[in-house]
């Protein structure tokens, strides 16, 4: 259900609005189109950024025991 409500835009918005919605498309059609894909962006960020604060979390746990990984493998690469 769609409710109805009140925005006030400039002149200059409102000709971009109306060229890129076209003549087959309404503005409240376009704008409402626009600003869900403005809230599925925003919220896609907002996962994206939280996935790679706990990537560079788990990456500052595991980097002192694949640094002690790396000092044996090179160790085991030395000629005794």
């Amino acid at each position: 259900m769609k409710e109805k409500t009140s925005v006030t835009l400039s002149k200059d918005v409102l000709k971009g609005i109306d060229r890129a919605a076209g003549s087959k498309r309404s503005r409240s059609a376009f704008i409402e189109s626009v600003l869900a894909q403005y809230l599925r962006d925003r919220a896609r960020a907002q996962i994206e950024a939280r996935d790679l604060e706990l990537l560079n979390q788990a990456a500052d746990e595991l980097a002192p025991e694949i640094e002690e990984v790396l000092r044996d493998q090179a160790e085991m690469g030395e000629p005794q």
